[in-house]
């Protein structure tokens, strides 16, 4: 699997504010009640940990198991769990890719960001076979969208901002259809110091382009749309 996230891993956190402020309210409703009984919740893509810390607080009772391939953003994760009392006891985490790791003979849910779209139909299929026998009925299973249900091409735009120290940071994205069903996005990471580009981090990635409808169809599961970003399935 290629690694797109260790090239920019260090400006993760930095520029996801915006996305997470609208992101992790409803990650939390959708999460909140889930019985937590029936075995650990997955983290699949857990990234640096936001969505960990997300079910943390929302399911205190819950273990979670936390599924990283890419090493710098394991990094994160990792230093995010070891610094926290709550966390080290209930976070397992697995360097794996989502074709890959091992799962649970039982979970109690399941949280799927920054993945579904790297993975082709057929991967999706056996992913969804896997998973979801796992689940008990009502579980939720909550996954990543990209907002783009088809491809179509998507103009250069600043997605974020942030300052830290003297140095801004922003993210910028761009998008061009690359298939019938896939999208080739562009980001740009930028340093500025005194408005003046100091450093420039560029990474290209393809992602297949689905919509909640297509998840529920594929999975066989009803389907509520969250937010733009985010949807949940229920098992």
């Amino acid at each position: 699997m290629i690694d797109y996230y260790t090239p920019t891993a260090e400006f993760y956190d930095l520029v996801g504010g915006q996305h997470w402020a609208h992101s992790d309210p409803a990650l939390a409703s959708a999460l909140t009640g889930t019985d937590t009984g029936h075995g650990p919740v997955l983290d699949l893509g857990a990234g640096t940990g936001r969505a960990t810390d997300v079910i943390a607080r929302v399911l205190p009772d819950a273990h979670i198991l936390a599924v990283e391939p890419s090493p710098a953003m394991r990094t994160a994760l990792t230093s995010r769990v070891v610094r926290s009392e709550d966390l080290r006891p209930r976070v397992t985490v697995v360097a794996a890719s989502a074709q890959e790791v091992e799962l649970p003979e039982r979970l109690s849910a399941a949280v799927i960001c920054g993945v579904v779209g790297y993975l082709d139909p057929e991967e999706r299929a056996e992913l969804w076979g896997r998973l979801l026998p796992r689940l008990p009925e009502g579980a939720p299973v909550v996954v990543e969208l990209m907002a783009l249900r088809t491809p179509q091409p998507v103009a250069p735009m600043r997605i974020a901002r942030q300052r830290l120290g003297e140095q801004e940071y922003e993210a910028w994205l761009t998008g061009e259809p690359c298939g019938p069903d896939r999208m080739r996005w562009s980001a740009t990471w930028r340093v500025l110091r005194g408005g003046k580009v100091v450093r420039e981090v560029d990474v290209t990635h393809e992602w297949y382009t689905f919509g909640i409808e297509d998840l529920a169809a594929e999975t066989g599961l009803t389907a509520k749309q969250l937010t733009p970003e985010l949807g949940v399935l229920i098992r």
